[in-house]
């Protein structure tokens, strides 16, 4: 019997897919539950299992937009299951995985079958036959040496000599243009769903909002202080190193209770406002910025707020926060100053009314009680909108922030 694979529900404010890539072969045969394809959401990527077992017919191709619901495959449950023998010179046809890490219950749906070192995934081999490079000059990161969509995406091709030819003395005054040296390649890349949907939502937020941005700095000493004599002590109790995202996230939280206007949402007709922190925490992936959510961190510990940082931004990375993990969200937080950015405006998170943006800590010389005297400092931007927060709520805000955070031991007591 052949029955309908379709794209699943995965949001109410989700209504189409991009088919990002195919995980088998058409015509191949695939277990109940194994991953057959990876679908690029506005927020995330996700995989689709065969909901039953048999020879699967594609019915898209990778790149098409699906909407919710729509036949993305067909798969023949009559068909019988290929059998393979140790004596069979052939071997049997293998289900091509893409750039994904396949977890051990997947190797084992897959009946433990392994690739052979150095071949590529289907996009892998795309994108190195765009670049001119052969598989065997890459070394695969995935499993058995699997060259993974990663690998074809960082893999650069050899650069050969470029023949320039001997200048000759010009028989008349006449100008020669001069010969153009070195590559001058260009290429065109489709954008992402979730590349497309930062897009817009950027553009939205500058059309839509008030938007404005107000700077402070903060002198980073106490912080650095506390970090170099207690680091070890935390790390050995809790797991988890302690870094300044769990300062910025318990001093901002403590502000957002002070000044609420802050943690607030607008509507058409009306202000939505929270007695809770969910703090939204910006982490750079290869595929674009994503903001997964900490839940209630006005409740966590300092090593609580470690705990779920590093969960989330090991998820972000892997390629596996879900829906729940990036939705909702009432204040976020963003550091440039990994990047090295000593100072920037960032935009508001829609529908979110503030964002708070961190940057490298520099030393530099402050006047202390008349003195001049030289200082970790770290400049901080708070943009917001202007329809909602008013300019003293904003500066009051943010001065807030500073108290708490170069004189943390306020943060112990605030509660």
């Amino acid at each position: 019997m052949k029955q309908e694979i379709k794209v699943p529900s995965i949001g109410e404010s989700i209504s189409e897919v991009t088919l990002a890539s195919w995980l088998v072969e058409e015509g191949s045969y695939v277990e109940l539950d194994q991953p057959i394809a990876e679908f690029e959401s506005d927020k995330a990527t996700f995989e689709l299992p065969a909901e039953f077992a048999g020879v699967i017919t594609r019915a898209a191709n990778e790149g098409d937009d699906i909407q919710i619901g729509a036949v993305v495959a067909y798969i023949e449950t009559d068909a019988a299951k290929p059998q393979s023998t140790a004596g069979n010179s052939e071997k049997p046809e293998v289900a091509k995985t893409e750039d994904i890490k396949v977890s051990a219950n997947i190797q084992q749906t897959t009946n433990n079958t392994s690739y052979a070192s150095g071949t590529p995934s289907p996009a892998a081999k795309k994108i190195l036959d765009e670049k001119n490079i052969p598989a065997s000059d890459i070394k695969g990161s995935g499993v058995d040496g699997r060259i993974t969509k990663e690998d074809a995406q960082k893999a650069e091709a050899p650069k050969s000599a470029t023949n320039v030819p001997a200048s000759t003395k010009p028989t008349s005054p006449a100008i020669v243009a001069p010969t153009a040296v070195g590559l001058r390649e260009e290429r065109i890349e489709k954008l992402t769903r979730i590349r497309k949907t930062i897009s817009r939502r950027l553009v939205e937020v500058k059309n839509q909002t008030a938007m404005l941005t107000t700077f402070n700095d903060v002198d980073m000493s106490a912080i650095n202080e506390i970090r170099a004599k207690y680091k070890d002590a935390f790390y050995e109790q809790n797991g988890v190193g302690l870094g300044f995202m769990s300062f910025f996230t318990r001093a901002v939280c403590l502000a957002l209770q002070k000044f609420p206007a802050v943690n607030a949402y607008i509507t058409d007709e009306n202000i939505i406002y929270h007695d809770y922190c969910d703090v939204s925490i910006a982490v750079s992936t290869e595929k674009g910025l994503v903001v997964p959510v900490i839940r209630n961190a006005e409740t966590l510990s300092f090593a609580g707020i470690e705990r779920e940082i590093k969960r989330l931004a090991v998820l972000a990375r892997n390629n596996e926060l879900s829906m729940q993990d990036m939705e909702g969200g009432t204040f976020t937080i963003t550091n440039g100053g990994v990047f090295g950015s000593l100072m920037s405006t960032p935009i508001i998170n829609q529908p979110q009314s503030a964002i708070l943006g961190m940057h490298r800590v520099d030393e530099r010389p402050v006047v202390i009680n008349g003195n001049i005297e030289i200082r970790p400092m770290m400049y901080l931007a708070l943009s917001y909108d202007h329809r909602i927060i008013d300019g003293k709520d904003s500066v009051s805000f943010l001065a807030t922030v500073k108290s708490y955070l170069e004189n943390p031991e306020k943060m112990l007591i605030a509660l």
